[in-house]
């Protein structure tokens, strides 16, 4: 495992470093919800507790999977109050979840160092949404770190938990899709892991009642003025001098392309590179603009340094032209790569436009997203849509059944966030006489849907909500959820029934199904759909990915005497496991993972088991 590597200087991605730096600074709590791109880190994190716990020994670390980004922020929270050393981490609309107690937590404060970590993801490589969480930076009143290189993700990480200390206050960590996901070189030290407790000390000003936090708002305001005073003088915030005296200021990935441009065109310009960015070294930042004639901010997304640099310059009567947004390729959507960046400075400096050269590789097709072979999802929703009236609403969720969006299936119709799939299905259930099936999967359950149900039933919606519990959390890497028989420590764990919980909520109607068998799951959603009111029908079968092989293996094949060309295979079950050679329909074998539900979809009786 590269991360415990005990030689001078590992290849690490950058979520690793992350996890390299927190356990060379001796790291005590890692919490966080899975969500790429952030995912990585906590999955390191459980690979090493795993790694120690499977020979008996104590990592030196706690970790978790918990419920939900905010539980996980409010646990590591206690945690870092109590002294301890703590790291939450999750994607960028995590902190949405977590934002309630992000909020009134940076008025408590922390005794130990705790590190916040946002996964951006401009260009919404997987998300719902690209929004920009350094505002979570200065809506939250919480210093903020941002990387560049996986060096420098290891470097910050230790610094982090050291700025948080001498504020008593947790660090804002922000990566981005690029950040997370780049791998480089990382000097390595000494790994520092020894199991510790802390100690609760009991404090009236850590219950905020609105007396108390009164007296705690202008608290946090006094520290982010002396976090102002650590960003001026922070490595991380640093000017690169390469004459003439324009400027460019730019953080994050972002950096790595300009220095990649100006190198290569031997651009003459001074470079202001940001790595504390809240709050933005003051004195700095005057110091740069007075020293240029025109300035160009390189940032992603919104121009959240180019608006504080014009109202420094603003308020300083300096007289600098600031070029951001709207100026070359720079745009407020989308991540920045070497083109864009290029494209711009070379307008900026008055260099020639690069000549495009002809293009003659071949590009490969674009290949969406699809379910996987076998994969139980398939099933229900094929199931469902055997007996679901016309005009029947899909409300979805975030996993991978929202890959049901796609032809032939086109199950999903609305999306709005983790566990929206219940209230929006209840909102519809009044709004129109139309039929209702909401989607959600077993982790997306435990993280956000049980709030929905309770309302549903108690305003007793007449909507079936689907629960699509294959035994994991599957879109981010197969990580243990509340459902599942192992933690993340890799010990065993209670276990909780969807169903168990659904009937503790007040659900008079349950259905349990399999989805392999396509009779009895529309039989099921038949059911479902004449009751009146709330019903649940918990569709359960294990993600195909983590079956064994010996249930995975003799793949099926068609008996091309019996196809009649029908192709609801492949034009209503969408299996992609099916492929078209000619006028024939064949199966891949190295595809297909044997679930054998489309031998009860061909009405042919063409598909039979492949004969080994």
């Amino acid at each position: 495992m590269d991360v415990l590597s005990e030689k001078e200087k590992a290849l690490l991605l950058g979520n690793e470093a992350v996890v390299r730096g927190a356990i060379e600074a001796g790291i005590d709590v890692a919490t966080t919800y899975p969500g790429t791109p952030s995912s990585e880190i906590a999955d390191t994190f459980s690979k090493i507790a795993r790694h120690y716990t499977a020979r008996g020994q104590d990592p030196g670390f706690y970790f978790q999977y918990s419920t939900n980004e905010k539980v996980a922020l409010e646990f590591a929270a206690a945690a870092a109050v109590s002294g301890l050393r703590a790291l939450t981490c999750m994607k960028h609309v995590g902190l949405n979840v977590a934002s309630d107690a992000f909020m009134t937590y940076m008025y408590v404060g922390c005794k130990g160092g705790h590190i916040i970590v946002t996964a951006d993801d401009p260009s919404c490589h997987s998300s719902q949404n690209e929004q920009d969480n350094r505002y979570y930076a200065k809506f939250g009143n919480a210093p903020m770190l941002e990387p560049s290189t996986p060096q420098e993700t290891k470097d910050m990480v230790m610094e982090a938990f050291e700025i948080s200390e001498e504020l008593s206050l947790p660090v804002l960590f922000r990566m981005t899709t690029r950040t997370s996901h780049i791998r480089g070189p990382v000097n390595l030290g000494e790994i520092k892991l020894k199991k510790k407790k802390g100690r609760f000390e009991k404090n009236p000003l850590m219950v905020t009642v609105p007396e108390v936090a009164r007296k705690l708002h202008p608290v946090l305001l006094e520290k982010m003025e002396k976090a102002e005073l650590i960003s001026e003088k922070s490595r991380f915030n640093f000017v690169e001098d390469f004459g003439g005296n324009t400027g460019i200021i730019t953080s994050g990935a972002p950096y790595n392309y300009v220095r990649e441009v100006v190198d290569e065109l031997k651009i003459k310009c001074r470079v202001l590179k940001l790595g504390m960015t809240n709050p933005l070294p003051k004195k700095m930042c005057i110091d740069f603009l007075k020293k240029s004639e025109r300035v160009i901010v390189v940032e992603e997304l919104e121009p959240f340094l180019e608006e504080q640099l014009k109202a420094i310059a603003q308020e300083e009567g300096l007289d600098v032209k600031i070029y951001g947004k709207g100026y070359g390729n720079f745009r407020r959507i989308y991540e920045y790569d070497m083109d864009i960046v290029e494209s711009t400075l070379r307008k900026f400096f008055g260099f020639e436009e690069k000549k495009k050269v002809s293009d003659t590789s071949l590009h490969a097709p674009p290949r969406p997203p699809v379910m996987c072979p076998g994969c139980p999802h398939r099933a229900t929703y094929y199931a469902i849509k055997q007996v679901a009236p016309e005009g029947t609403i899909y409300p979805t969720d975030i996993g991978c059944y929202t890959l049901g969006k796609a032809p032939p299936l086109e199950m999903a119709d609305f999306l709005l966030c983790m566990g929206s799939n219940v209230g929006t299905a209840c909102g519809f259930s009044y709004a129109t006489d139309q039929k209702v099936i909401s989607f959600m999967g077993d982790s997306t359950f435990f993280h956000a849907g049980l709030p929905g149900i309770v309302n549903a039933v108690h305003h007793n919606h007449d909507c079936v909500i689907t629960v699509l519990d294959n035994r994991t959390t599957a879109m981010t890497g197969h990580q243990p959820h509340p459902g599942t028989q192992y933690d993340g420590m890799g010990n065993e764990a209670i276990m909780l029934k969807v169903e168990d919980v659904v009937k503790g909520l007040g659900v008079q109607h349950i259905e349990v199904v399999n989805p392999n068998n396509l009779k009895k799951t529309m039989e099921a959603f038949e059911r479902a759909l004449n009751y009146k009111g709330t019903s649940v029908v918990v569709s359960k079968a294990p993600c195909a990915l983590i079956l064994p092989k010996s249930v995975t293996e003799g793949s099926f094949e068609i008996d091309q005497e019996k196809c009649t060309k029908c192709n609801v295979c492949i034009e209503k079950f969408g299996c992609p496991a099916f492929y078209r050679d000619g006028d024939k329909i064949k199966i891949d074998e190295t595809l297909c993972n044997a679930c054998g539900v489309c031998t009860q979809v061909c009405e042919s009786n063409a598909i039979r088991r492949r004969k080994k």
